[in-house]
């Protein structure tokens, strides 16, 4: 599995935004990932969906991309997305 972060910047209080997701149809690799850069569980979204993801700030992702993660933009997200509803379809 790869744990992607996308592009999108949305402003939250006085941070910047993103979202961290997984390709996989299993969450521990993104769950793993976000303790790793300090994000707790308790933030997890949409658990047991396609669209289960963490919103992370600029610096989390930073360190995300550090570690491995890829950056991908909204329109590739959005696609990953597509593709793991399709899945879950099957």
């Amino acid at each position: 599995m790869t744990i992607f972060v996308d592009s999108m910047n949305a402003k939250f209080g006085r941070l910047i935004m993103c979202h961290m997701v997984s390709d996989g149809h299993d969450d521990s690799e993104l769950h793993e990932m976000a303790h790793r850069i300090g994000v707790q569980r308790r933030w997890h979204q949409k658990a047991g969906t396609a669209h289960s993801h963490y919103d992370i700030c600029l610096s989390k992702k930073e360190l995300a991309l550090q570690l491995g993660a890829i950056e991908i933009s909204r329109q590739e997200l959005g696609a990953l997305l597509k593709t793991k509803r399709a899945a879950l379809q099957e």
